[in-house]
């Protein structure tokens, strides 16, 4: 992903932090109306691995909205829960371990069904 507050971002310099900050700031009430500020702005790219990074890393984001954007199904938010959880490296952890690292970056939506497809995809 391209979300940083250093001034490497597609918008450079110091214009690149407010943007980033609203951005989150939007996110954290509207996950989507969040992500489609940082793709509108420039600050991130319009892809589900982009968007999993932004996600995975989690800077200053509300790790329930983090779960309710996963947690839909709908696309892309689908693929980008694939690609979330194939940046975490759960081969060399044990099932505990591995859960832990899975569920703490993002907390667990309260529908059923929802949990379920997460789960499901942790499982695979």
């Amino acid at each position: 992903a391209v979300v940083s507050t250093q001034s490497t971002g597609k918008q450079g310099g110091s214009f690149c932090a407010p943007i980033v900050y609203m951005g989150r700031q939007k996110f954290n009430v509207d996950p989507k109306k969040g992500i489609e500020s940082l793709v509108s702005s420039g600050i991130l790219n319009d892809t589900p691995e982009d968007i999993a990074n932004l996600l995975y890393k989690g800077e200053k984001l509300n790790k329930t909205k983090i779960g309710e954007y996963l947690g839909e199904n709908r696309e892309p938010n689908l693929t980008v829960l694939r690609r979330f959880v194939e940046r975490f490296e759960f081969a060399k952890m044990d099932i505990v371990t591995a859960l832990r690292a899975f569920l703490g970056k993002f907390r667990l939506p309260g529908e059923a069904q929802k949990i379920d497809r997460m789960m499901e995809e942790f499982a695979v």
